[in-house]
């Protein structure tokens, strides 16, 4: 079974998923690779032998344990897909999970910030610093292209049109897609730009955002300066450099953005995985009704 999920991820490695992702898949195929060894000898689990009653006992226990409907649902997805990569690889004859029952769990509401505290976030690097020139370009331009971190890391001069003020992304699933950078942002990423010779060393490449030692700066690298910031402005917990991404959405929502716009700029596949952000912006507006219409106080 090893040399079965490494194929897996091999696989799934090559559509550019994300690291973060890909952690996940990895770290949910050995805790089921690790629970199945109980029912087999000599430490080897064998693919052929795994029936639908081991997956069923693995997620159970996975419940017991105290995960939530949403873990729960992500390990299933996971398994599921696994095996289905089995079958069509003719690894095994049977699949296992062909009536797998995926968990349904409730979506929530994505955290975003509001339009003054972004214009907080933003204002907080220092510029009379390389690295807070740096930072505020990085800020500026998730929040003007809703990019993910992982995008971010990736960016390259190349990819940067300053003329037009336009990027090119390659997104989830190796999707290109192309955003428009806001003027802000623009001049931001522009005075970062004139000071980048500054980071680069004999190991920079044409990564467009480099680390002090003039390497590329990894998506981890990149959330742990995102969430220095975060934490001065954060009023509760749940907030991280996604949340960033989260307020692009709204924000333009809010103002009258089309979905579908707004779903070509994020990379989204579906129009559905753009919607929540419309629900998002509709309980703003309740809320806002809620408190300041004159006929809905409660009698």
């Amino acid at each position: 079974m090893k040399n079965a999920i490494e194929q897996y991820l091999r696989t799934q490695n090559s559509r550019g998923l994300s690291s973060h992702t890909m952690r996940a898949y990895e770290s949910d195929l050995k805790q089921f690779h690790d629970y199945l060894l109980k029912y087999f000898e000599d430490g080897k689990v064998i693919l052929t032998e795994i029936n639908r009653i081991f997956l069923r006992d693995f997620l159970r226990n996975q419940s017991i344990a105290g995960n939530s409907n949403r873990t729960l649902s992500r390990k299933s997805t996971t398994i599921k897909n696994f095996f289905n990569f089995c079958m069509k690889n003719e690894f095994i004859q049977k699949n296992p999970a062909k009536f797998l029952k995926i968990p349904k769990f409730e979506k929530k509401l994505p955290l975003h910030f509001t339009k003054i505290e972004i214009e907080d976030l933003l204002n907080i690097p220092d510029l009379t610093s390389k690295f807070g020139i740096r930072n505020k370009a990085i800020l500026e331009l998730i929040y003007s292209c809703g990019l993910r971190i992982s995008e971010v890391s990736d960016c390259t001069i190349s990819r940067i049109d300053f003329q037009n003020k336009l990027i090119k992304i390659m997104g989830k699933g190796m999707k290109e897609r192309i955003v428009p950078i806001g003027k802000i942002a623009s001049s931001s990423i522009k005075k970062y730009f004139k000071i980048r010779s500054k980071f680069v060393s004999k190991d920079s490449s044409e990564t467009f955002f480099l680390s002090k030692s003039g390497k590329k700066l990894t998506p981890d690298e990149l959330r742990e300066i995102l969430n220095n910031y975060i934490r001065l402005i954060a009023k509760t917990k749940g907030y991280s450099p996604h949340s960033i991404r989260h307020s692009f959405a709204t924000h333009l929502l809010s103002n009258g953005a089309d979905l579908r716009a707004v779903q070509e700029m994020l990379g989204h596949s579906n129009l559905s995985t753009t919607e929540i952000y419309t629900h998002l912006s509709i309980k703003d507006l309740k809320d806002v009704y809620e408190k300041t219409h004159p006929r809905n106080k409660k009698l």
